[in-house]
């Protein structure tokens, strides 16, 4: 019988709200028991800090180069995972003996799959140190040395939940997060998944701009506003679009310039449109359209984007908690499923969803009494 780990996935996302956990038993295969999950969110000048890193980060030449702000963001997110990973087996009342594993995603600051490159901060090797517990960290960089993009990496996962869950295939998971990506998941296939476009990035910095809040709470701005169909039409006319996956991008891939003269609500309106409608724009290519739309990330939270996805799609579009998923917390049990599968030697990437040459496993392991 397959070994059951009992893992705890740690997910800091392009949004940079904070720290999500998730525990979860798993095979690295098709046995998923979902445990606790916590979030603890940075502080506003904890994201300054994340946003200072972000930026010289556009200049490195080396992935483990850590000039100017980035080492104080790094030491940053490593502390704030051990304060949070503490405090989170405090409050379940575990102990961290019965931990096998933590999946560890790092904070990205700089992902060009052009140049080769992606960037996750964060010592994967100190968090082992810190909390006794050892860690399975950098997973993007076997798949980018084997020619794939690096991401997107939860679509085997989102593959596991939908067979668990005998929904009715092919499902299309649409991930909402500082960038949007979706997994196309059918009978008898490998995912097909892609970057999809600007998610929460460009609607959470025009808020943060303009009103000085760090998001659209409630999609409250965006729904009082009116969709500008000149600008959503230059934004949809970036030709990453019309790029068949596997295909990734940074977060600062995409200007709201288009949106400049607009007031408030109505640039709102537009960027929520712009992400459905960037999302929707990818249906062409799959193999067939789906059966259904399912929701997950901070973005499945904005009504505004949801009402979009949902006026334009061709099929139901559901959230994660129709199904007994907690969307916030899908990319952290995703990072404890990929976390058992590196130690397994397992493949986290397929030609389907990353474009590397061959499936690829991939990951370095810290171990906790090092």
């Amino acid at each position: 019988m397959p070994k059951i780990f009992r893992a705890i996935g740690a997910m800091t996302g392009t949004s940079m709200d904070g720290v999500d956990l998730a525990f979860l038993e798993t095979d690295g295969r098709q046995t998923l028991k979902f445990g606790p999950v916590a979030s603890y969110p940075f502080s506003d000048g904890e994201r300054a800090m994340l946003r200072s890193a972000v930026d010289a980060a556009k200049y490195l030449v080396g992935r483990d180069d850590r000039p100017g702000p980035l080492k104080p963001a790094e030491d940053l997110v490593t502390r704030r995972h051990i304060e949070a990973i503490h405090d989170f087996l405090a409050r379940e009342r575990v102990r961290s003996e019965t931990v096998d594993l933590i999946g560890f995603h790092g904070q990205t600051v700089l992902h060009r799959p052009d140049r080769g490159l992606t960037v996750q901060i964060g010592d994967g090797a100190a968090l082992a140190r810190a909390v006794g517990i050892d860690v399975a960290y950098d997973l993007r960089a076997a798949d980018m040395a084997a020619g794939g993009q690096g991401a997107p990496l939860v679509p085997v996962y989102h593959r596991a939940l939908a067979e668990a869950s005998g929904a009715v295939l092919p499902l299309l998971f649409v991930n909402i997060g500082g960038v949007a990506n979706l997994t196309y998941v059918a009978d008898g296939q490998d995912p097909i998944a892609c970057d999809a476009g600007p998610g929460n990035a460009l609607l959470d910095d025009l808020m943060r701009a303009r009103t000085g809040a760090a998001m659209d709470a409630d999609g409250a701005c965006a729904l009082s506003g009116k969709v500008d169909e000149g600008a959503l039409d230059v934004l949809l006319a970036n030709p990453f679009f019309a790029q068949k996956p596997p295909k990734s991008l940074d977060r600062n891939a995409f200007s709201a310039a288009p949106v400049a003269a607009l007031s408030t609500p109505d640039a709102a309106a537009t960027l929520a449109a712009f992400t459905a409608r960037a999302i929707l724009a990818h249906l062409p290519f799959l193999p067939e359209p789906p059966r259904m739309i399912v929701l997950c990330g901070g973005g499945a939270r904005n009504p505004a984007i949801v009402r979009a996805l949902g006026d334009h799609a061709p099929c139901a579009v559901r959230c994660a908690e129709d199904f007994g998923w907690a969307s916030q917390a899908i990319e952290a049990q995703a990072f404890a499923f990929l976390a058992v599968r590196s130690v397994k030697g397992l493949p986290l990437t397929f030609p389907s969803t990353t474009g590397v040459r061959e499936p690829v496993s991939g990951g370095a392991l810290a171990w906790a009494g090092l």
